[in-house]
């Protein structure tokens, strides 16, 4: 007897239905697996036989053939334990998958026959919505993810021998709708705050800046400045995800076994901070089944790299595609799949080992010292920094107050630098209407052109400066996008001169540290 089950895998970051088929007749008893099955797939005909059996299904010695479909696919994981068992159930007539509503069936199973919860749930849903299923019976661990997906039934089982009992029953069992609006008004407070942060008025200018307009921004200066604080406080001032970059970002998270649990779908931005140990694969993401990485992790949020120069040169390398393109594509012997990189990378880093150059008063390292630190990061990856702060060291008044005794005065916080950056992003998406442009730092060389006009008096400026520092033509499109975001961030909408000025100096510091690659 033939049987079908629909289920459902991932590629990439988007789940794909994938049909397990089960027949069982006459010939030599055995239990094979067809289908291009990892290991891990291949193991659940074992997984799969003593769960029927613990589960109380007692199956006559048969020839089974299982075959997942279709076969151009890699199946991987252990989602697809549960529907091998339906199937093989269906196929030996002891249950009836005909009686109820077409459905898709996920979840791992234990040897006493328990359903166990799998990641990548909300892909996995999405693929069956997609498909034209309305119902998805899969782990009650698993259900709260499951119901972030809007119109789909949601059947949650703790076991297999209550699945069977459902189908018995035509379907009816625990049911649960979509609850999309539930999950996205479960918040989490933010642990951290700018109000923390003493001094630095300058970095914490630049750090608003690239909040508003997405820009890559390079923290350098000795250890104690603050440079870390300030790099974990800006996911607090960037503006709420919104209800598409809810899904998006959850969804990478739940393929990755991320997501947490009490609180199934992300309601902050990500914050990842790989260690300069880290590997391509880690980075980019891949594998034989391919994942996301970190690069992928970090979208819609901030990518940081503290210690940059502790990276090696092809780590920071590979991300000048997908800091361009804002997506990264793995190739693999089976085909490609794309990421999603569309993150705000955040750098800190020691201007010399020793810390403590351009003060030669306190530095001890030599000027070939210094070039060779420095010199680990390459000039086209600086190329793609759009704001470079020097950070230097907090001054007593700034953390104790004039000579310890007088109160200090209290920083801004976080919310109100939100309410500007906020307030920028209305601007921006005000000026992109019906664009596939975002942010200030997506423009392009025409985009540039037309929002970034300056008065005649400021082009001669900036034509001075370009001669001078040597800038090179991306240099000079990154300054004119910052000045954009400065201005907004004012709330002008012609940029002035001190835009210019302003988005000049954070451009100065590759001449200040690498003038002498010139």
């Amino acid at each position: 007897m033939f049987t079908k089950v629909n289920s459902a895998g991932i590629r990439g970051i988007e789940g794909v239905l994938i049909g397990v088929e089960a027949d069982v007749g006459d010939g030599l008893p055995g239990f094979s697996m067809v289908g291009y099955l990892s290991s891990e797939v291949r193991e659940a005909q074992d997984r799969v036989k003593t769960a029927l059996k613990n589960s109380g299904f007692r199956l006559n010695a048969r020839k089974v053939t299982v075959n997942l479909s279709p076969a151009n696919i890699r199946k991987a994981g252990t989602a697809y334990d549960f529907p091998i068992a339906l199937a093989v159930l269906g196929a030996y007539g002891l249950t009836d998958l005909k009686s109820t509503e077409p459905f898709a069936a996920v979840g791992e199973l234990g040897l006493d026959g328990r359903i166990k919860p799998v990641s990548g749930i909300m892909a996995m849903v999405m693929a069956a919505r997609d498909a034209g299923l309305k119902q998805v019976m899969l782990p009650v661990e698993n259900v709260a993810e499951g119901r972030v997906v809007e119109h789909m039934r949601i059947i949650g089982v703790s076991s297999l021998k209550q699945a069977v009992e459902i189908l018995k029953n035509g379907g009816e069992g625990t049911e649960y709708q979509s609850g999309a609006e539930e999950q996205a008004a479960k918040t989490v407070e933010d642990e951290v705050d700018f109000r923390e942060i003493n001094g630095q008025s300058v970095l914490r200018r630049a750090a608003e800046i690239a909040a508003a307009g997405m820009h890559n921004l390079l923290m350098t200066g000795p250890a104690g400045t603050g440079k870390t604080m300030i790099a974990r406080r800006l996911p607090t001032i960037l503006p709420p995800l919104t209800r598409e970059e809810d899904i998006e970002i959850s969804r990478i998270y739940s393929i990755c076994g991320l997501l947490p649990e009490e609180l199934p779908l992300m309601t902050r931005r990500p914050f990842r901070a790989p260690h300069h140990s880290i590997t391509a694969q880690s980075l980019a993401g891949g594998g034989r089944n391919p994942r996301p990485g970190e690069i992928s992790l970090a979208s819609g949020g901030v990518l940081f790299l503290d210690e940059l120069t502790e990276f090696p040169a092809r780590i920071l390398d590979l991300l000048r595609q997908p800091l361009e393109e804002r997506r990264i594509t793995v190739s693999r012997l089976n085909g490609s799949v794309e990421f999603p990189a569309d993150f705000m990378l955040v750098c800190a880093m020691n201007p010399c080992r020793c810390g403590h150059y351009p003060d030669k008063s306190r530095c001890t390292c030599t000027e070939a010292q210094i070039r060779r630190y420095l010199s680990r990061v390459s000039g086209p990856f600086l190329d793609r920094i759009d704001l470079g702060v020097e950070v230097p060291a907090v001054s007593y008044s700034d953390l104790r107050g004039q000579d310890g005794a007088k109160q200090k005065e209290a920083e801004e916080c976080s919310a109100s630098m939100k309410k500007r950056v906020e307030r920028a992003r209305n601007m921006q998406k005000e000026r992109f209407k019906g664009m596939a442009i975002r942010f200030n730092s997506e423009m392009g060389p025409a985009e540039t052109e037309e929002f970034c006009r300056l008065r005649p008096e400021d082009e001669k400026f900036l034509q001075a400066v370009y001669r001078s520092y040597g800038f090179s033509a991306r240099g000079l499109e990154k300054i004119l996008k910052a000045a954009r975001t400065a201005a907004d961030l004012d709330g002008e909408r012609q940029i002035g001169r001190v835009h210019l000025s302003e988005a000049v100096s954070y451009r100065s510091f590759e001449k200040r540290y690498w003038g002498f690659r010139k």
